[in-house]
């Protein structure tokens, strides 16, 4: 027989325990909503961590690029031997002379202050890149979650057919074991079942790869829980998805264009500072002379450059300006894609929202009509099993398409906030 030697000890490690375990129950997987997996992928994504840190260290070369260059300290022991009365010796008291030479580089002016505002574009060309990986990304999760929504309403949708399908398949035995309808009913209800049987598999396959594609993007384990998505992100009035106004906010807001005016920028002050190297850089030293312990002589140089390589010059301007001619193109290039995108994308959402609209209004309550009259119908021995059985399948078709409806919006609204680079 044991005995407890700290009987206080055990009882608060027990209650230690237990409460570690009620907090591990407690806590609930992210997915109810599209923000928690925002948030996590803010924080966790590696790609766009990656372009964070690209950016920040772009931001920490704008002042070394118009920082003079380190100066230059030259000793030159002259006349060690002292014409051959002495031992050589490097100690500058007892050499013939010594010369501190201080230079320093000094380019033409102006050219710190052009090095320094490319660094500062490239560095705002960095931040663009940054914002534009996390439009990016965001876009990516609001689709998968939206089709994570999606496959999980169908998944109910097809649960609810199926208590459906038993019911009707009630409705068949017992008309069938009254002689008022064929055996043929019975099985045609239970082939019904096995086929949405193997589409909910099929379903439920495609929510679990949808689930593994969004933990990827969390920078989660590939089968770490979700939660059961429980809504959609409201959609904005119409008034706020007019073409005008977005194409205004692509144009000030969409980080592809932010960086491509950046890099615009950068290159007309690469070939501004191209130019300048026409003219000659400077080096300015000073050089004390020693003689013995005192000091008996100052020099003072400057010293240039002499740009005679006109052709190689004339090279690099010409380059210049098709780098210059080339940013201006991709420029263009870039904001003909976006907007044609977004009047894409906008037509897209549109339609399916109309496409919503119509089900949800129209189509559906129809198609339960259809179904509630063909049952009757099929009650009282006016029409036969496969008429109930088309009017099931267009309620459960206006159903999909209801909710098919939705994913699509919210993919296309995604995709419209992804250009503008933020959210509606």
């Amino acid at each position: 027989m044991t005995s407890i030697q700290n009987p206080r000890g055990f009882l608060l490690a027990a209650v230690a325990s237990v409460c570690c375990v009620a907090a591990a129950a407690q806590e609930t997987p992210p997915g109810a909503d599209v923000q928690s997996l925002l948030a996590i992928a803010r924080e966790r994504n590696p790609e766009y961590s990656g372009m964070r840190y690209e950016a920040q260290a772009a931001a920490e070369r704008v002042t070394p690029a118009g920082a003079l260059p380190d100066p230059k300290l030259r000793v030159e022991l002259m006349d060690i031997t002292k014409a051959g009365e002495q031992n050589p010796t490097l100690l500058p008291n007892q050499v013939g002379s010594t010369r501190y030479t201080l230079m320093q580089d000094v380019p033409w002016f102006g050219k710190r202050d052009l090095r320094r505002d490319i660094a500062a574009l490239e560095a705002e060309s960095a931040e663009g890149r940054a914002l534009g990986t996390w439009a990016e990304l965001s876009a990516r999760i609001k689709s998968a979650y939206a089709q994570f929504y999606y496959l999980h309403q169908s998944e109910r949708l097809t649960t609810e057919i199926l208590d459906l399908m038993a019911r009707l398949e009630q409705v068949a035995q017992s008309r069938y074991a009254g002689g008022l309808a064929v055996q043929q009913d019975v099985i045609r209800a239970q082939v019904e079942q096995s086929n949405m049987r193997n589409e909910f598999i099929a379903l439920e396959n495609e929510r679990r790869m949808v689930q593994a594609r969004l933990n990827a993007l969390l920078a989660r384990p590939a089968n770490a829980a979700l939660a059961p998505p429980e809504r959609l992100r409201p959609m904005p009035p119409a008034t706020r998805l007019a073409y005008g106004a977005l194409e205004e906010r692509v144009r000030g807001h969409n980080p592809q264009l932010f960086s491509e005016d950046a890099k615009l920028k950068a290159a007309e002050k690469t070939r501004e500072l191209t130019y300048k190297n026409r003219y000659p850089d400077f080096n300015v030293s000073v050089a004390p002379v020693q003689y013995g312990s005192a000091i008996k002589e100052w020099g003072l140089m400057v010293e240039l450059n002499i740009p005679l390589q006109q052709s190689s010059r004339r090279s690099q301007e010409r380059e210049a300006e098709a780098m210059l001619s080339a940013a201006r193109v991709r420029r263009e290039a870039a904001a003909n894609q976006v907007l044609s995108e977004l009047a894409e994308n906008l037509s897209g959402l549109d339609a399916a929202r109309r496409t919503e609209m119509t089900t949800t209004t129209s189509l559906l309550p129809q198609s339960e009509l259809t179904f509630k009259s063909a049952l009757a119908s099929y009650e009282n021995t006016k029409v036969d099993f496969a008429t109930l059985l088309d009017a099931q399948r267009q309620i459960r078709q206006a159903k999909q398409n209801q909710i098919k409806a939705q994913m699509e919006a919210q993919i296309r609204l995604a995709e419209i906030e992804k250009l503008i680079g933020e959210d509606l």
